[in-house]
């Protein structure tokens, strides 16, 4: 199960240090082992997206247990080089929860620029005359996704759940080239240090942040968001937890609720 984060400080003393120091020790052996099963998850995932398993063509929705909110249509927003595939687990759940489950097309395997995604979802948004729409992201989808609420498309969108968003950057974008897909989510990329600067959207994102993710060092807290840590640890291997897929289902309700009553007041 995930849960939400941060928690109460432990007891002082040299007993509590020393079992702290335990865990940190026994966390950074089975690191390793987290981060080759990082990868092998994402291989999977290729291997069933190539054999044609992964289908939205699928999708039918389920029938809902909620009030008519629990039937906000969703977008899914992948990461950086990766097709909408690597949410589709995430997005199977959403349907069977009883909501409408779209992808951006056009948004291919998200290598543009964080504006130039924000567009391309805003203009698929306006074209298919959607409202209340949560957007559901990994990664650099949730930059694109707050992006977007930032947007003249913005009030279009109710609200943003995020799997692990490098909202701060990643210290591993330094060995890529600064203009490149991956080099831009720098922490000092200019799209990063916009994006940090507009805060009036941040209460209406949900940030869920692996309890260890080798590619953002950082983490993925985000000041003024809902932040939830995971007990799940990797940067892709969370999409694949029912867990997880149960906390992005019961917060898409949520910003669904908040953005209703937000409307009727």
């Amino acid at each position: 199960m995930s849960t939400a984060s941060p928690g109460p400080a432990g007891p002082a003393g040299p007993a509590a240090s020393a079992r702290r120091a335990a865990r940190r020790g026994a966390e950074l052996l089975t690191r390793p082992l987290a981060h080759g099963l990082d990868y092998a998850w994402v291989a999977a995932t290729a291997a069933r997206s190539a054999g044609g398993l992964l289908r939205r063509d699928r999708w039918r929705p389920g029938t809902s247990a909620g009030t008519d909110t629990a039937a906000a249509p969703v977008l899914l927003l992948p990461g950086v080089y990766e097709s909408w595939h690597m949410l589709a687990r995430v997005g199977r759940a959403i349907v069977d929860a009883g909501h409408p489950v779209g992808v951006v097309p056009d948004l291919g395997l998200n290598g543009r620029p964080v504006a130039d995604g924000a567009r391309r979802t805003a203009d698929h948004l306006a074209r298919l005359g959607l409202r209340g729409v949560v957007l559901v992201a990994h990664s650099k989808g949730g930059l694109v996704g707050k992006a977007t609420m930032l947007g003249p498309e913005g009030h279009r969108v109710a609200g943003l759940v995020a799997v692990a968003t490098p909202w701060r950057g990643s210290v591993w974008a330094r060995a890529f080239p600064p203009r490149s897909a991956v080099g831009a989510l720098s922490p000092r990329g200019p799209d990063l240090v916009r994006l940090a600067g507009r805060t009036d959207v941040d209460s209406r994102i949900v940030s869920l942040a692996p309890a260890w993710d080798p590619h953002i060092p950082g983490g993925s807290f985000l000041p003024g968001a809902r932040n939830v840590r995971l007990r799940e640890r990797g940067h892709f291997r969370p999409l694949g937890s029912p867990a997880v897929h149960a906390l992005v289902v019961a917060h898409v309700r949520l910003l669904a609720a908040d953005a209703q009553g937000g409307q009727d007041r």
